[in-house]
């Protein structure tokens, strides 16, 4: 797997965001974002991880960075498990190896976008069995939340920042509200914020997860 990007901060690093990139992009992708959020969050280092590249089923089987394989898109989205429990597999060692590295995992955050988001909530929430700072949840959704799944108490402390737009067709706005309901229901301190866009990124939420993350920073 090709090394992830890591943006060092201009302070000794104190606490991490590991930032998992869409379908179809790499790990330079939320770069100028990562950069924009260290100019509040001076100790704190961004590991992007790049996603392997593979043929993707609903884009009529065209590679493209992809942390699993989407086999249909109705009426909810069928994926390949196995990849992404190989993924999430890659996030916890991200994790641990940051926390080798001398950061305490309740200064560690999973951050992901679309279908990076989904590898880190179900990161979060079906295998890491620890602390953790919290999880900015982007224009994303949970095809591995069921009605069947337990939380652990140490799952149920992790705080969740859940952001979509409005007008988002790639994931629809119900498909990320659902996760957030589900996190909600399960006793989890989760926050939803919508904004006036589509699939993308705008630099009011880039400010809201920077106030975001320098409050669970102090």
């Amino acid at each position: 797997m090709t090394e992830p990007l890591i943006i060092q901060p201009s302070k000794p690093a104190d606490a991490c965001v590991i930032w998992l990139h869409g379908l179809g992009a790499d790990r330079y992708d939320f770069l100028p974002v990562a950069e924009m959020l260290q100019e509040t969050l001076l100790s704190t280092r961004f590991v992007m991880p790049q996603a392997p590249t593979r043929a993707v089923t609903v884009n009529g089987g065209y590679a493209m960075p992809s942390w699993y394989d989407i086999l249909a898109m109705t009426p909810a989205r069928a994926i390949n498990r196995e990849q992404l429990e190989e993924s999430s597999e890659e996030v916890i060692r991200l994790i641990e190896e940051q926390r080798t590295s001398g950061i305490d995992a309740s200064r560690i955050f999973l951050a992901g976008f679309s279908q990076g988001g989904a590898v880190v909530l179900h990161t979060a929430f079906l295998k890491w069995q620890g602390p953790l700072g919290g999880v900015l949840a982007l224009s994303t959704y949970a095809p591995t939340f069921t009605d069947e799944l337990q939380l652990s108490a140490s799952q149920q402390r992790i705080p969740v920042l859940s952001l979509h737009g409005q007008y988002d067709e790639v994931v629809q706005n119900a498909m990320g509200r659902t996760a957030y309901e589900y996190l909600k229901q399960h006793g989890v301190t989760v926050t939803w914020q919508e904004y006036p866009m589509e699939h993308e990124v705008l630099p009011e939420e880039i400010r809201d997860i920077a106030n975001w993350l320098s409050e669970r920073l102090r």
